[in-house]
């Protein structure tokens, strides 16, 4: 839940910054590239301290070496991130962004049928994830240039 609450609740901020006159987050399209992007920061910082551990619990036994898939999905989250707020590579991190969800869904899967925790509090339940993963996708897909200016 704390990537949704990081992502609506900086979407408000950035929209309310933007009322106030800091003319970047002038409009929905640029505040929402903010909070997605600050959605991304915040679930890469779990690929790295106390709960690395459990996201490479996460990963389907089917992959080898889930360590190092946890490092490099932290970093492309890291680099999506980034780059939703560039222009210029605005369109390919979205969509490296929406494929990096669909690619990291099965191990949300797995991690819901076996009541995995996160940082000591369970993940959310297999319905909850599929609402939450769809709003994702959603805020990605506004937030790409497809709807910006």
């Amino acid at each position: 839940m704390a990537p949704f609450i990081a992502l609506m609740s900086s979407f408000l901020i950035f929209l309310g910054i933007g009322s106030l006159g800091w003319s970047y987050f002038d409009d929905w399209h640029t505040a929402l590239q903010g909070a997605v992007a600050v959605m991304f920061l915040l679930t890469a910082s779990a690929h790295w301290g106390k709960r690395r551990p459990d996201l490479i619990r996460m990963v389907p036994p089917a992959f080898p070496r889930p360590a190092s898939i946890v490092t490099i999905t932290g970093y492309l989250e890291i680099a999506g991130a980034i780059g939703i707020l560039i222009p210029v590579v605005s369109l390919a991190a979205s969509i490296g962004l929406l494929l990096l969800l669909l690619a990291m869904f099965p191990a949300n899967v797995l991690a819901a049928r076996k009541k995995l925790t996160i940082g000591g509090k369970p993940v959310p339940r297999l319905a909850v994830r599929i609402v939450l993963q769809l709003v994702f996708i959603a805020a990605i897909v506004l937030a790409s240039p497809w709807f910006g200016n």
